[in-house]
């Protein structure tokens, strides 16, 4: 009986090897059978979204799921990039939010000038000592200057490019609650045009205001959150019976003004106010009804906030859709705090910012240039 019980043991453990054998070969037959299209999902969207567009276009007609993942980061627009302005020296970086590198360019033009705004990859700055308003496009190093113009607490805008004739640059400051004075100027222009305008509301002008150029008109966003159109051509100004967007209680603490932010995207005024322990909120103004809607979604678009100018895009990584980023980077200068929409937090967790400690003029996001491997 002793011998027969062995070989059955014997047999038994022949059988669970035998078995044992089999299923590795099976599993290493499997493996062997897998191809690249077998990826996860997540790992093929990590891989697409660092291709050239030109290579993930080629890459999508491999097969099904490479079509989806290739297509879902798709990149046909460029992220603006974070650019910083050092308190000494001339060597300014820039922060690519998309690749999370910074790049670095010495400008000695910028010596003793100060940021007011950016738009189509140009810089808006002023000289305090010399009240020298130019612009300066720093990566193609072209000087466009301005007539002198003494600017205290206002902030200033344009509307497009210098080269374009119809670029026009657009200040506000208030000189009582109830009269503003309008300077506007163009490139080629030997002095600014000053005008004093009646509110018929109030409107106080503070370098904490927000300018953006949509639709033909200027739009200032007071402090206290009113709404002024300035119309260059017909030079019209008006400040609109809009009640201001309805924020939270909350969001009306100390430095409460200074998380504010304005940006235009396809003929809509966008507006987001913040708190830096609670979720932003979004307004985008509805010109038919003449009120602020509060946005839940971005509808994949992607807004770049910062104090003095901010920017919106489509058609970024699909990491980056509907989402904002705002001026501020952590983790040693590898990461761009943003907000997510679709996941309602922030990136990274727990990074919301207070904006009171941030000096407005420290950084601004601007337009990338489409190539900058020859002087970076």
């Amino acid at each position: 009986m002793g011998g027969r019980k062995r070989r059955k043991v014997k047999l038994l453990s022949a059988r669970v090897a035998d078995d044992k054998r089999r299923r590795t070969m099976n599993k290493k037959a499997m493996l062997e059978m897998q191809t690249w299209s077998d990826l996860p999902l997540e790992l093929l969207e990590l891989i697409f979204c660092r291709l050239s567009l030109e290579d993930n276009i080629r890459s999508s007609i491999a097969c099904k799921r490479w079509n989806t993942a290739a297509i879902s980061v798709r990149v046909v627009n460029h992220s603006p990039w974070l650019m910083y302005f050092p308190k000494f020296g001339n060597m300014y970086e820039f922060y690519d939010p998309a690749q999370r590198k910074t790049y670095s360019l010495e400008l000695p033009e910028l010596y003793g000038s100060r940021v007011c705004y950016t738009k189509d990859g140009w810089l808006l700055l002023y000289r305090p000592r010399t009240n020298r308003v130019f612009f300066f496009n720093p990566f193609s190093r072209e000087v466009v200057k301005l007539p002198r113009l003494e600017l205290t607490y206002q902030i200033v805008a344009f509307s497009c490019a210098p080269a374009s004739n119809t670029c026009a640059v657009f200040t506000v400051r208030h000189i009582s609650p109830t009269i503003v004075a309008i300077s506007t100027c163009h490139p080629g222009a030997t002095e600014w045009v000053t005008v004093n305008y009646q509110n018929r509301l109030p409107f106080v002008s503070s370098i904490w205001n927000k300018i953006v150029f949509c639709n033909g008109f200027f739009y200032c966003l007071s402090l206290t959150g009113w709404l002024g159109v300035f119309d260059p051509l017909e030079r019209t100004w008006n400040v609109l019976a809009l009640p201001p967007p309805k924020c939270p209680e909350n969001f009306f603490e100390k430095n409460w003004w200074k998380g504010k932010f304005m940006s235009e995207h396809d003929g809509d005024i966008l507006v987001i106010y913040t708190c830096c322990s609670e979720s932003p909120i979004i307004f985008k103004l509805d010109q038919s009804k003449m009120f602020w809607q509060e946005m839940k979604t971005l509808d994949g678009m992607t807004l770049f906030a910062s104090f003095l100018s901010s920017h919106s895009r489509i058609d970024l990584p699909g990491m980056m859709r509907n989402s904002v980023y705002f001026s501020k980077v952590r983790f040693f200068g590898k990461r761009c705090i943003s907000y997510s929409l679709d996941d309602c937090r922030y990136y990274p967790r727990k990074q919301c910012h207070d904006w009171g400690e941030q000096d407005p003029f420290e950084n601004i996001w601007i337009e990338p240039p489409e190539d900058f491997s020859s002087f970076i």
